[in-house]
């Protein structure tokens, strides 16, 4: 093979190597934020491992993009819970329009570290929550706080984690050009 020959071959497999990273990277993001708790990333689970006799208050947060006309609230402010137990929270949702609008919510925990040992059961996170004119829902999430909280360096100290969750609308209105 040639000089040129071999120089186009890397170069080619330069740039299909690029693009199969540039396609992999937000799975990959995903995961590497999942394991690590980055930016606040909570876990999923299914069952509670069971309380070790530590607590925790988690705070609730809400918040509300403003082109979308919902009150959002959390039912009560905040809970202290038994680390490694199961909990359940509640959040209202109502349609402040005389139209149905739909709505999806992102989340995340602070402090950033503790997401990873904040861990979902249940919630409405991600989910188009579509509510007809006027209309108010509870919406619940099923969490526990991993027991490992408390043994990790960077943790131990936490004893307020706050779970916030912002709704934005799902199809939000063009500007005009």
């Amino acid at each position: 093979m040639t000089r040129n020959g071999r120089t186009a071959l890397l170069a080619g497999l330069a740039a299909v190597s690029m693009t199969g990273l540039g396609w992999a990277s937000v799975p990959l993001y995903r995961v590497f934020c999942q394991v690590t708790g980055l930016n606040g990333t909570t876990q999923r689970g299914e069952l509670a491992p069971g309380g070790i006799g530590d607590k925790v208050t988690v705070r609730f947060d809400s918040n509300v993009a403003p082109n979308l006309k919902w009150r959002f609230r959390p039912e009560r402010p905040a809970e202290t819970i038994d680390i490694g137990a199961r909990d359940m929270a509640f959040f209202t949702a109502k349609n402040l329009t005389d139209r149905p609008i739909t709505g999806t919510a992102t989340f995340n925990v602070t402090p950033a570290q503790a997401g990873k040992y904040f861990t979902k059961i249940q919630c409405f996170c991600f989910t188009e929550q579509t509510l007809q004119p006027g209309e108010e829902v509870r919406m619940p999430v099923i969490f526990y706080v991993d027991p490992k909280l408390a043994s990790d360096p960077d943790t131990s100290d936490v004893r307020v984690i706050t779970l916030s969750y912002t709704f934005y609308p799902v199809d939000s209105p063009r500007t005009p050009s």
